[in-house]
């Protein structure tokens, strides 16, 4: 059986290490194991892999800490946590670290095998054509090699694009962890941002708003007023693991008039 790609399974459990390498393997993945987290960090150091399935207690570091240490070491690497004690903060973490899947034990295997699937498919962030095609102006790529995001903090990132221009925005999965999204309230016109300070809203289903804090400081020329159909269709399509949500585009500035 042709391999389908190389999967690293962390896990102190050799329950969840064996059923993983029994369930994968039958499916036509390459299934290497490891019991602690720096014996992991060692196999992604000497070798590629395609997806790490790490635990986050483990007997040695924090499986936090070895999906942060992996992205280092291997950027393009895709990770999903599992945890039989989850906790929103390292929900949350996870997602800001590049974590495509945060899942709590116990799973089925067939639930096992459906999250291998959806990274391998597409290797998790590519989606429907037909709707990039209708979202292709008001999405980014988390994955962007022309243009990568190069700050990400608490929900919000910016994006360098040509002319000193920048793009803003939110990643709809760190704020869909704190309750099912309700609306983006930006304001119709908007004249400039400041860093650290507040540039819109975002409304839970349960009508808490949060604010969108600015990561840059410079003058707006131009808002995403699509965002709000743009993201009820990320929200429907399960988030499509690895887009973002632009909300403005700045013109660079250390200071306004």
């Amino acid at each position: 059986m042709e391999k389908k790609g190389k999967i690293l399974v962390l896990d102190d459990d050799p329950v969840v290490t064996l059923s993983c390498k029994r369930i994968l393997g039958a499916e036509g993945y390459n299934i290497i194991t490891a019991e602690k987290g720096e014996d992991a960090l060692k196999k992604i150091a000497g070798e590629e892999f395609d997806l790490l399935i790490t635990d986050i207690r483990l007997p040695d570091i924090n499986g936090v800490e070895v999906l942060r240490q992996s992205k280092i070491i291997q950027p393009k690497l895709d990770v999903v946590i599992i945890t039989g004690y989850p906790t929103l903060e390292d929900a949350k973490e996870s997602v800001r670290l590049g974590a495509l899947e945060f899942i709590e034990k116990p799973f089925t295997p067939e639930f096992m095998v459906n999250v291998a699937k959806k990274v391998f498919d597409s290797r998790g962030w590519i989606l429907r054509k037909a709707f990039i095609d209708d979202f292709r102006n008001d999405i980014v790529s988390l994955r962007d090699t022309e243009n990568p995001v190069i700050f990400y903090k608490e929900g919000t990132w910016a994006r360098p694009l040509k002319n000193e221009i920048w793009e803003i925005g939110c990643d709809v999965r760190y704020w869909l962890l704190a309750g099912q999204l309700m609306c983006i309230d930006l304001p119709q016109r908007m004249e400039a941002v400041i860093a650290g300070e507040e540039f819109g809203k975002i409304y839970t289903g349960s009508g808490q708003a949060e604010p969108l804090i600015s990561p840059m400081t410079g003058k707006v020329i131009d808002l995403n007023h699509n965002a709000n159909t743009a993201m009820s269709a990320l929200i429907r399509d399960n988030l499509s693991e690895g887009w973002l949500l632009w909300l403005a585009r700045i013109q660079l500035a250390t200071t306004l008039p």
